[in-house]
This record gives C-alpha cells, structure tokens and sequence, in this order.
C-alpha cells in the first residue's frame, strides 16, 4: 500500500501536458450540447457580474449623488432584478457541470472495464490488481472532475477576468489600463504562492507515506528489532522523517498565511492608482464617483477569479497525471484477438494437437521447448513434474489466456486461432486450487457456468458435485449469500461450489488444477466423484500431486525443464522406472501409507 502511494506521487509530478489535456477535454466534448450550453451560461453569468458594478456607479450617480429618489428607485430595482436571471444561470451551469463530471465518469467507467475484459492473461499477471483498481475509481474521478469542475474554473476565470476588463475599457480606458498592468502582477503571485504550497504538500505526502511505512515495519518487526538491538537507529530515521514532515508542513503553512496578504497587498496597490488617478479625473469633469467605485469593485472581484485560476493549476496536475494513466490502460493494445476469419466453433469434442511449440513469458526464456503432444477425444491427461516444468503453461495455453511464442496449437481439427476467443474459452471448464467464487448467492454462482439454466438445473449440477448436501443444511439453502470471494464458506464448500458451477456448464474441455490440494479427505471424496462423473465424455487435463486423482488418467504427462520427460499409463510408467517412479516413491507412497493404515491398520502395515 505504502509503495502505492509512493508511486501514485511520483506520477503526481506530472506536468500540465497539453496533448493529454486536449485528450481530456474531448471527453466532454461527445456531449457538446452539453459543453456549449455550459459555456454559454458561463459567459452570461461573467457578463451579469460585470453589469453589477456598472448598475452600482448609476446607483450613486444618478440617484445617490444626484439626489433624485425617483431614479435611485428605479436603479435599484433594476440591480434587483438582474440578480434573477443571474441566480438561474448560476444554478443551470453548476447543474450542467455535476452532470457533465458524471458523465465524463460514466463514460470512461463504461470503457476501461470494457477494455479490461479484452486484455489477456499476461496484462494481469504483470499489473497489480490495487493498481486497476485505483484507475478505475480515483483517476477516473478526478479525470470527470477536470472536465467539469476543473473546465468550469478556467473558463469562468477566464471570462470573469475578461469581461470585466471589457467593461472597464468601455467606461474609462485610462483608468482600465492602470488596471490591465496589476492583473499579471496578482497572477504570477498567485500562481508563484501556490505552485510552491503545492510542492510542499507534495514532500508532506511523501514524508507521511514513508512514516507510516517505518511505523509499520517497526511494530510488525519488533521482534527482529529487538533482537538485533536496532532500536536507536530506527528511532534516528524515524526523526528524519517526521523532521521532514513538520519543516515542510510548517514551510506550507507559512506560504498559505503569506499568499493572502500578498495578493491583497497587490490589489491595494491597484486600488490606490484607481483612485488617484480617478480623483484626478473627477476634479477635471472626466470621470464620475459612481465610476470610482465600480472600478475598485472591479479590483477587488477580480481577486477571486485570479485565485481561482491559479488553483486550476494545481488541479490540473493531479488530473492530468490520473489522466495519463487512464489513457495508458485504454492505449494498451490486446495481444490475443480474433483474427479477421475466425468462427465460432460448434463444438471442441476433438483432437488436441500441440505442433513444435515454444512458448516463453517473458520473451526470452522458453518454458516449453519444442513441445509436440496428441491429446484424443474424450482422453483424461494428467500432467506431472517439479515447480516451473511447464504444467500450468500447457492448460493456459489450452484456454487461449496465452498464445505460443512458435508452432501452433490445433483443437478440433483447425488450427485454434481459426476459432474465436470467446468460442473456445465459452467451450471450457475450469476448477482450480483457489476456487474464485462473486458476491451473491450460492445459486448465482453455480448459474455463472451457465446463466440461462433453470434452478432444476443449478440444483442437480449440485447433486452431481456433491455440494447438495451441505448446501441443504445452511439457513437459507441456495440463497445464502457467499459474501466477497466466499469468505463465508470454507475453502471445501468453495470448491464444491466451483465443482458445480462447471459441472453446469457442461464443457467440452475440462482443466482440473490442484482442484483438491487444499481439501480435508472427506471433500476431496466428494469432488473426486464429481471429477469422475464430468469427466466422463470429455477431454480433460488434471494438474495434481495426490495419486488417488493422477492413476485413474488414460496417460499421464511427465515435464521436466518444459519438454516431455515420460508419458504413459500409471503403470506404465510405475515398470519404466524412471522420472515418475522416482516421483511416485518420494511423493506419494507416504500418501498410499495413509491410505494402508486406514484399511489395514498401523501394525499390518509395519509388519
């Protein structure tokens, strides 16, 4: 989690890069209609808010200074009434700016998850699941951010800065430009103060991500620390650390008390000008008091957008850098596709042949080496050998998750990339070790085999696997929920329901991976007896160490160093004696032992 966020603010530093902000703003430009009616209400609500400090100059004027009450009256309910329309616009364009955000949201959402269903196996092995996760949800959300609140931000400031000078100009073109050389001096410290309260809240992140690390590992190490006798030196870093934290947290907090007053000092600055140099006019005729007034209101309303813009800035780096990231998951491009002939397979009740294959994960080190193999319709082929000889590589390469880096691999009699993607992976059965198991009920996740099946037949594809009877005897049967992952059922309950779920899907290539490593020996009767009935008809590769699932196989596959090393019958292969008797007596007599004790007992067994 720590090196998460470590990296989440490496990517933070990210720099405002137009070709992804132009990237960016396409996404809410699909909604023009949208995007134009939000400008539109932008730029009249700018112009409202600069027509208010010219009905304020009337106001004091025509009425106040004047001293005639007929127009002061009417004025003043003239600046009351343009408050109405300004009000309703107000409220149309932060509506149409929480849609927009939503939508950009949506969008987006709608499209990675989309894209991440295309991706291959390899995507995933490679890329952390936290790091998917935070793409989806935190990146996206400022992403939508950017493009509504973030776009509202600059194009208000921007039009609010812009129209007041507008109407500046149109009064007093002298007094306008005293006005238009403050502007840049109160934007470059806005932006200046907040770029570097910026990157001091960047090194109080960074510092605070790496103390909770050190507090971490000091209290899950305790042991080791004190073992060692390393005590003082992980309290000298740990003061490092905090150290950097409180000087660049106090450095931050200086900087924002410093920001305000400056800006203020600024704009004082300007208002001053205003009103010597407009003082000079009045005396001259040239200018009214009512005017006076309207420019300094000018002044001091500009400060909010100006701040305003300067934050956008801030924003946008963040944005931009989730920006980039997303892009970078919809840029990536599947490696495994249907080519442009491929057909959806009727069945896949066929040879499996794999020709001359080699494939390599990393593109450079063969796990399977030159790897020819014939498996016939209907064969059960248990697969053998050490850790990395190359077993999980041959089923995944059966899916289609990967594909040969050489040869080629045929099912059915063409070679399978002829056959879609999803006609082949539809086409098969899988039950493995750690049995994945949704959120919902128990009958949901044995209908995901099969989601057009009735509950007659979720409820006999049960029976088969032996998962009916335990099933029966929870509170609410098959509508108990399993919670994430199955957290609510033991690891024997998730494999029977696995079982199920595969058994009702009725494949035509079965994958058994280690499906009953992880079980007591009364389960693991149960799925095998399962096994055995869906198994029955169909070709099946079993990846397994316990002997009672490997000798009933029509041919067992021993690998070794990604090639075939043996391949027989259990007892073939038992008279070779070779690698796999060598694997028999080292791995499983003690299993057959076992198995001796509990029907002979412990002395006829020693005996």
């Amino acid at each position: 989690m720590d090196e998460e966020l470590f990296f989440e603010e490496e990517d933070f530093e990210t720099q405002v890069n137009v070709s992804t902000l132009r990237r960016t703003a396409k996404l809410g430009f699909r909604h023009w209609q949208m995007m134009g009616g939000f400008a539109l209400g932008i730029l009249f609500v700018s112009m409202l808010e600069a027509y208010f400090n010219v009905l304020v100059a009337r106001v004091i004027d025509e009425g106040l200074m004047a001293g005639d009450m007929q127009r002061l009256t009417e004025t003043s309910i003239q600046y009351g009434l343009v408050w109405i329309p300004f009000a309703l616009c107000v409220f149309l364009f932060i509506i149409s700016a929480g849609y927009l955000g939503h939508r950009v949201q949506y969008d987006l959402r709608k499209e990675m998850f989309a894209h991440l269903q295309k991706l291959q196996l390899a995507y995933y092995d490679k890329t952390p699941t936290g790091w998917l996760q935070a793409r989806v949800t935190s990146d996206v959300t400022r992403v939508g951010d950017l493009v509504s609140w973030g776009f509202l931000d600059l194009m208000w400031g921007t039009a609010a800065i812009s129209t007041s000078l507008a109407f500046m100009f149109w009064m007093n073109w002298q007094l306008a430009s005293v006005v238009a050389l403050i502007v840049p001096l109160i934007l470059v410290a806005a932006w200046y103060f907040k770029r570097r309260i910026l990157q001091q809240y960047r090194t109080v992140r960074k510092a605070n991500s790496n103390i909770t690390r050190a507090y971490s590992e000091s209290i899950s190490g305790a042991r080791v620390v004190k073992a060692l006798g390393r005590e003082d030196i992980n309290l000298d870093r740990f003061e490092d650390l905090t150290t950097t934290m409180f000087e660049s947290s106090f450095r931050a907090m200086w900087l924002s008390a410093l920001f305000l007053p400056v800006v203020q000092f600024i704009a004082a600055l300007g208002v001053g000008a205003i009103i010597w140099v407009g003082g000079w006019q009045v005396e001259l005729g040239q200018l009214s008091v009512g005017e006076i007034q309207a420019f300094v209101g000018y002044v001091t309303f500009m400060l909010w957008p100006i701040q305003q813009l300067a934050a956008v800035y801030a924003t946008m780096q963040q944005a931009i850098a989730s920006a980039e990231r997303v892009f970078s998951l919809l840029d990536t491009e599947p490696t495994i596709v249907d080519s442009a002939n491929a057909v959806d397979p009727v069945s896949l009740r066929g040879d499996i042949v794999f020709d001359h294959v080699h494939f390599a994960y990393d593109n450079e080190n063969d796990v399977l080496h030159d790897f020819s193999l014939h498996v016939r319709p209907g064969e059960t082929l248990a697969l053998v050998g050490p850790t990395g000889a190359g077993k999980s590589t041959i089923v995944n390469l059966v899916a289609r998750f990967y594909e040969p880096t050489h040869g080629r691999i045929c099912i059915a009699g063409r070679d399978y990339k002829e056959w879609t993607l999803q006609g082949i992976q539809s086409k098969l059965g899988m039950v493995l070790q750690t049995p994945y198991l949704f959120s919902g009920s128990i009958l949901d996740n044995i209908r995901y085999g099969r989601l057009d099946a009735t509950d007659d037949e979720v409820i006999a594809a049960a029976q088969t696997a032996g998962a009916d009877s335990f099933i029966n005897d929870l509170e609410h049967q098959y509508t108990t929920q399993v919670g994430e992952d199955g957290v609510l059922l033991s690891v024997g309950q998730k494999q029977l329901i696995s079982l199920a779920r595969a058994i009702l899907a009725d494949p035509d290539i079965l994958i058994m991976d280690e499906a009953t490593s992880s079980v007591d020996t009364l389960t693991e009767a149960l799925i095998q007896q399962g096994m055995e009935t869906l198994m029955q008809g169909r070709t099946s590769f079993v990846i397994a160490h316990r002997l009672s699932t490997i000798k009933n196989a029509d041919r067992i596959l021993v690998l070794k160093d990604g090639q075939i090393d043996e391949i027989g019958t259990h007892r073939e292969l038992l008279r070779e004696r070779g690698h796999y008797y060598d694997l028999y007596t080292k791995q499983f007599r003690k299993e057959r032992e076992v198995e001796l004790v509990k029907v002979y007992g412990a002395d006829a067994v020693l005996a």
